[in-house]
């Protein structure tokens, strides 16, 4: 597929083929690709924790979830998913990057340092990685869904894994064959999409001026 195909055609998919495990190697591929975002300064302040056997899956969902409170839709879904990609950020790459020389002097550095970051971009370019992840996957024939690790077990994750105590976790991304859900077609059927029309949010030399 042509890129604007495949930018197109994603959707977050949320049941999978559990008995069809991701390969190894494209699993890399699609890390490789998400390391080739833009980041500020190339700053590169990211970490991608790959989660691909059923032990290591199986570990992940055991952090995040309540053993006793059945799981809702949403989970008994993405629980097929054979492999899991953890993205994290690293806020200090920033802050090491733009002490350097060539980035904390002329006209782009603001005379008081803490006034360098109005936008946390250790986060924005971890999301423009994963988002190139997420193509990756389309155009594999992956079925790929982003989601949040719960704030509540961050520490729990932290600890099943070894991650480290300066990596923010941004988002987690479910991956594996499509496959429908264990309970069937969603009550009343699919959604509608509820994307915004472009004329809503493309604003053409001002606000509210639609981009024709």
């Amino acid at each position: 597929m042509e890129l604007p195909d495949v930018v197109r055609a994603r959707r977050a998919c949320r049941s999978f083929d559990a008995g069809a495990p991701v390969p190894r190697g494209l699993l890399r591929e699609l890390v490789d690709l998400a390391t080739r975002a833009p980041s500020a300064g190339a700053s590169q302040g990211w970490d991608f924790l790959v989660l691909a056997g059923p032990g290591d899956v199986a570990r992940y969902w055991a952090a995040t979830t309540d053993p006793v409170r059945p799981p809702d839709r949403w989970l008994r879904g993405l629980r097929t998913a054979p492999a899991l990609v953890l993205a994290w950020s690293r806020e200090e790459a920033y802050r090491e990057r733009y002490a350097l020389a060539d980035k904390a002097s002329g006209d782009h550095a603001p005379a008081d340092p803490a006034a360098r970051w109005p936008v946390p971009y250790w986060h924005v370019d971890t999301g423009m990685a994963v988002a190139l992840l997420l193509l990756g996957a389309e155009h594999a024939g992956l079925g790929a869904c982003p989601f949040a690790v719960p704030t509540a077990r961050v520490a729990a994750v932290r600890e099943a894994f070894g991650v480290p105590p300066d990596r923010v976790p941004v988002m987690a991304v479910a991956l594996g064959t499509p496959a429908p859900h264990p309970d069937g077609p969603p009550p009343g059927g699919p959604r509608a999409s509820r994307r915004r029309p472009l004329d809503d949010v493309a604003h053409d030399g001002r606000f509210g001026t639609p981009l024709r």
